[in-house]
């Protein structure tokens, strides 16, 4: 039964959504993420980038070191989801502004001007040297 051809928050049966993979492959693939390498340029990258967030005049509150961590976790299922076993700058630099963007807070006085948390980040992530081979 659909209600206003939406759904019915009470039956799951209406939300129109089909199951990908059961509890066990959603554990599978946990595991999978845990084995993709990540070097210590890489983490040294993540953790300037997020240094970064807390020093930026830009910004009145900066990503913490969980934010850190979130980023490293995406940074791996990205490279999973790209069939590699490590982590490049590329994922990092990619998913910052998505896992980093509800954690910190634009300078009110530049949130006024209209700078969102996704411009205060793409400066910060132009001005962060990304690591080479």
């Amino acid at each position: 039964m659909r209600y206003g051809e939406g759904f019915e928050a009470g039956w799951p049966e209406t939300y129109c959504v089909k199951s990908v993979t059961e509890a066990g492959g959603l554990e599978r693939l946990r595991e999978a993420v845990e084995t993709v390498r990540v070097e210590p340029r890489i983490t040294g990258y993540i953790t300037a980038i997020v240094r970064a967030t807390r020093e930026a005049a830009s910004l009145t509150l900066g990503a913490s070191p969980r934010a850190g961590v979130a980023l490293l976790k995406a940074a791996r299922a990205a490279a999973l989801i790209e069939e590699r076993d490590y982590v490049i700058p590329d994922d990092v630099k990619l998913l910052a502004p998505a896992v980093l963007r509800h954690r910190v807070s634009v300078a009110p006085e530049l949130e006024l001007e209209g700078v969102t948390a996704d411009q205060a980040l793409k400066a910060i992530l132009d001005k962060t040297a990304a690591p080479t081979a």
